[in-house]
């Protein structure tokens, strides 16, 4: 795999993780594990062991039902502020030692960019959908957002050029309708 294209590849793996940290983890941690699909070199082959594996689980059910509800999701996007980067962090920087030709600490800091990118639109866009829709919308979301991440999680395994793309568009289109949302808000305010 050439340079670019472990870049990219890296950015499909990691940007997932902005939606939900744990399920991205789990899924590499899991492929890693039982299928020839990703090999993960240490430190990051930690994912694979049994306790890492239980733990993830559990935190990926704590966030899977606390994204559900509304203004507990925003409290848990506040505390995954910091969770989600580094996650997406983690998961560049595994990519990047597997396929090999990133320094892993740039990979690692890629990785953050990636999904604190996504994260920071997600966590600008949910309090704007529990405003829209009552907070009736923000289950139809997160579970939009789970699959989502998992369906991308894997593809940036299996086909990577095609959970870059995925993850790309969406973020620019959840970024387009921010900018629209707050564009007609600020006309309201000024009377235009």
């Amino acid at each position: 795999m050439d340079i670019i294209s472990s870049i990219l590849s890296g950015f499909g793996l990691a940007a997932p993780a902005g939606l939900n940290a744990w399920l991205p983890l789990l899924i590499v941690g899991l492929m890693g594990r039982f299928t020839n699909l990703i090999k993960l070199n240490p430190p990051f082959d930690l994912l694979t062991n049994t306790w890492v594996l239980i733990t993830l689980g559990i935190l990926l059910l704590i966030e899977i039902f606390a994204d559900k509800i509304p203004a507990i999701d925003t409290a848990n996007d506040i505390i995954h502020t910091f969770i989600r980067p580094v996650a997406g962090g983690i998961l560049f920087a595994a990519h990047s030692g597997a396929v090999g030709g990133i320094d892993p600490a740039l990979a690692f800091v890629l990785g953050l960019l990636a999904a604190g990118s996504v994260h920071a639109v997600k966590a600008t866009s949910r309090p704007l959908i529990t405003a829209t829709t009552g907070g009736i919308g923000n289950p139809i979301v997160s579970f939009l957002e789970d699959m989502v991440a998992g369906v991308t999680t894997v593809l940036a395994i299996v086909a990577w050029p095609v959970a870059f793309t995925i993850m790309a568009l969406l973020l620019a289109l959840a970024m387009y309708a921010i900018l629209r949302w707050r564009a007609r808000r600020r006309r309201r305010a000024t009377g235009i």
